[in-house]
């Protein structure tokens, strides 16, 4: 089975794409869904963030609902206390899409999904990287039109990731999502390439 990791920053498409390839059969691990499910259900995973953060991080009725305004103001302005949070949440996602990978193994093709594929270390876990790719002013629309945003807040979350550009470089593949090139054709090429690269 080939493993494909996903990635691509905000308004470049990148569940569009993600979407499309389940639409062929292809099973799709949404590593943002996953997480926020994990850090919801997990008890080890909430108590460990508890113990980090306070314990008024999760809703008091017992839901189980993280309150993210805790969260937010933990991590806002602080390297630190973001990395440390990483480093209880990614481990553990690592660990859930290892065990989903294991089911998968009839399937040619299994898809890592991931804003953070490449800072959180896990496109270690993929035999390719693909980035998805949109021209900045299409992106800021896409996401102003998504969110009801406003296009400053738009560039505040675009400057807060990881270098578009960087992205592109740093990945084995590149799939433009600009509305103007085929998705298909490059769903196409890519999948045979990376079935002709694992192959040989």
């Amino acid at each position: 089975m080939v493993t494909i990791g996903l990635t691509g920053g905000i308004g470049c498409g990148k569940s569009y794409v993600a979407g499309k390839m389940q639409l062929r059969g292809i099973p799709v691990y949404d590593s943002d869904y996953r997480a926020k499910l994990l850090t919801s259900t997990d008890p080890v995973l909430k108590l460990e963030l508890t113990r980090l953060v306070g314990p008024t991080l999760y809703c008091p009725c017992g839901c189980g609902i993280m309150q993210k305004d805790v969260l937010a103001r933990f991590i806002f302005g602080n390297p630190e206390n973001m990395a440390k949070v990483n480093g209880i949440i990614h481990p553990r996602v690592r660990e859930d899409f290892r065990q989903w990978a294991a089911g998968m193994k009839s399937k040619d093709f299994c898809i890592l999904e991931s804003a953070i594929l490449l800072e959180s270390g896990f496109d270690g876990e993929v035999d390719f990287k693909v980035c998805v790719d949109a021209p900045l002013e299409l992106r800021i629309q896409r996401c102003v039109v998504r969110d009801d945003s406003t296009r400053e807040s738009v560039m505040a979350r675009i400057e807060s990731q990881m270098d578009q550009a960087e992205k592109c470089r740093l990945s084995d593949f590149v799939i433009v999502n600009d509305n103007v090139q085929p998705l298909e054709p490059q769903i196409d090429a890519l999948l045979d390439k990376c079935k002709e690269l694992f192959n040989k």
